[in-house]
């Protein structure tokens, strides 16, 4: 029992992850300023937010319905977290699992964009509420070729098992290149889920001030803006479970050590995405998606298809 509550509480856990996604947002910041041309924050720059943040008094406006108004922060934080806990990070194992966990961990991380979505809809503000219906457009734009990018290797693997994933493409890792379509397409994707420029019409600081955020302050604002923070983490990790399998039969520091650097090269992609881009408009952001993001993952879908149906394993 107190190794159980050690690994979800510590390590690796929720302390871990939390921890993990503020030195991943310095580094995301950090890079996307060097390319930019800018010196960036100091490394405890996210900490330093973090309590800033925390210390501040909560406040709720007038207008806005509490229960939902305090209560989506925690939600959308817990929904990530969980979500963690069932992806396989250095070992061919997660920390939980079971035949269909792919399936959950999908879910649990659309629970976040509906909880800005009401979190911004209930603060009734103006800015809030357009960031709200921003938030929730985009979800239909997004969440279908990341989703299918992801399914897209479960079915040539045959499982729905994170877990089982990682051992197929551990001991087939030459079917990782017939899957590149489809971790191009998750990398974009991720853009969209994250509100990260080009997509960051939800929260368009030029436009709507901080979009479904902008009536949130104090713990509250600090619990979106980790949620966010292990969200990145949580499907960095996911892409590097299912299309970066490899080192996983290492020993437990050398397969910590590339784990990490997974991680950041993922992130070191996302940064580079959001600095060469620019905010395209919510109607683009969807024509691009359904047009280019979601035919490409079903091209992916049918190419895994055919090799399955051709016998190679």
């Amino acid at each position: 029992m107190v190794s159980t509550l050690f690994h979800i509480l510590i390590f690796p856990g929720f302390l871990f992850v939390c921890l993990f996604g503020l030195a991943v947002e310095f580094v995301d910041r950090k890079l996307c300023a060097r390319l930019q041309n800018r010196i960036g924050p100091p490394w405890f720059q996210p900490v330093a937010d973090f309590i800033k943040l925390v210390a501040k008094a909560d406040m709720i406006p007038e207008q806005a319905d509490p229960a939902v108004f305090t209560l989506m922060p925690v939600i959308a934080l817990a929904s990530t977290v969980t979500a963690f806990f069932y992806v396989p990070l250095w070992q061919q194992k997660a920390l939980l699992s079971f035949k269909g966990d792919v399936i959950v961990v999908l879910y649990l991380l659309t629970i976040p964009t509906f909880t800005f979505f009401l979190g911004g809809w209930y603060a009734r503000g103006t800015f809030s509420m357009i960031g709200a219906a921003r938030s929730i457009t985009q979800l239909f734009a997004y969440e279908i070729p990341l989703f299918l990018s992801i399914l897209a290797p479960a079915m040539l693997a045959n499982t729905w098992s994170f877990g089982e994933m990682t051992v197929y493409y551990s001991n087939h890792p030459w079917f990782v290149l017939f899957n590149i379509t489809g971790f191009c397409v998750a990398l974009v994707s991720l853009l969209g889920k994250l509100e990260k420029v080009p997509f960051d019409i939800p929260e368009a600081e030029t436009e709507i001030v901080a979009g479904s955020f902008s009536e949130y302050s104090g713990k509250l604002l600090a619990l979106f803006r980790m949620a966010i923070d292990v969200e990145l983490i949580v499907v960095s990790s996911i892409l590097a479970a299912v299309f970066l399998p490899f080192g996983l039969n290492l020993g437990f520091v050398p397969a910590f050590l590339l784990y990490l650097a997974k991680v950041l090269f993922i992130v070191s992609l996302v940064s580079l995405l959001r600095t060469v881009f620019a905010r395209l408009r919510i109607d683009q952001m969807i024509n691009f998606c359904w047009k280019y993001l979601a035919p490409i993952a079903f091209l992916q879908i049918i190419a895994d298809l055919i090799l399955k149906g051709a016998g190679v394993s």
